[in-house]
């Protein structure tokens, strides 16, 4: 019985369900940001995808209300995971330790700096297994992140519409006269 109980836990949604039209709307709106991407890199013959940039589709587009999806966490939580992956990856070796390290300093950079975004967790992966210049601190991470972020604050002007990124509390006192 215990186990039956430990099972459904387990297995039981807790995620809201969405009405189709959303859910339709986020995979529009992730199909769209990455291809764009694609395009700009082919068009500029410079690198603006990442893997990681997956799933930031899936938080910008999904869940756009979650403080993990906001730009700041977006643009800095890649922006730092990558600069910690590419600083202990230029003196350690690709070994199973150094890149559980990586990752937890970039956990723990990221949470220490409030600029929390789940995707930036991989950054340091694969940091380590490519072993990208300095430059990918700013193709493809930074401008891509930037560009994820303007796609999505575009996207969700259209209905229906979804408030992206969030007003912060101490500007919404400001317009009540607060």
């Amino acid at each position: 019985m215990t186990s039956i109980l430990i099972l459904r836990r387990l297995f039981v949604r807790q995620q809201p369900a969405e009405p189709a039209l959303s859910a339709i709307k986020a995979g529009v709106g992730g199909a769209i940001a990455i291809a764009t991407l694609a395009l700009l890199g082919y068009i500029s013959a410079s690198p603006l995808l990442m893997a990681p940039f997956g799933a930031t589709c899936v938080l910008l587009f999904s869940l756009p209300k979650s403080p993990l999806s906001q730009p700041i966490n977006v643009i800095a939580g890649h922006v730092v995971s990558v600069t910690i992956g590419l600083t202990l990856s230029s003196f350690l070796p690709l070994d199973w330790w150094s890149i559980g390290l990586a990752v937890g300093i970039a956990i723990s950079a990221m949470a220490a700096l409030r600029v929390t975004h789940p995707p930036a967790g991989a950054d340091p992966i694969v940091v380590f297994f490519t072993s990208p210049g300095w430059e990918y601190i700013i193709f493809p991470v930074a401008l891509g992140s930037i560009a994820l972020v303007i796609t999505a604050w575009l996207f969700h002007k259209l209905p229906p519409q979804s408030t992206y990124p969030l007003t912060h509390p101490d500007s919404q006192q400001a317009n009540r006269g607060a």
